[in-house]
């Protein structure tokens, strides 16, 4: 079910995909949130930083810095986790998950589920968007970006 909150922290982590996107970047966003607080925020940065792992959950989980316990957090994310970054929402246990959208990828969510994980898909149709138009316009970085 999502709330107003849950709504206010998906629009950060749509905003934080389309300024990747804007970066000539993949657009991927994420938000970490405690009690309606943000932690951090981030964006997929593999093709600024030219770095393999830096995934919109990555980014945003690496500028909170550390935590005694992510286990009261959300972590809200404009595209469904891939492997990696559902591993590491299952490594950290964070507990509970809202998905922009699964329409453009997806497959992850059934992984989180088995874990525990509370998972809420938005079908955000702005992240839905977005993310067709990346496709379209740059299938080869998108390629890239999910190791195919």
């Amino acid at each position: 079910m999502m709330t107003e909150e849950d709504r206010r922290f998906l629009r950060i982590a749509y905003d934080e995909a389309q300024a990747g996107f804007d970066e000539g970047g993949c657009p991927i966003g994420s938000v970490l949130a405690r009690g309606g607080e943000e932690l951090a925020r981030g964006r997929n940065q593999r093709v600024q930083r030219g770095d393999p792992i830096a995934h919109g959950e990555m980014d945003a989980l690496r500028k909170a810095g550390r935590q005694k316990t992510y286990r009261d957090t959300t972590l809200y994310t404009s595209l469904s986790p891939c492997m990696m970054c559902a591993g590491t929402i299952v490594q950290f246990a964070i507990p509970r998950v809202v998905i922009g959208e699964a329409v453009n990828f997806g497959g992850n969510e059934g992984f989180l589920r088995q874990h525990g994980v509370e998972v809420v898909i938005a079908d955000d149709p702005d992240c839905i968007a977005l993310m067709n138009r990346f496709i379209a316009e740059k299938p080869a970085l998108w390629a890239e970006d999910i190791a195919e």
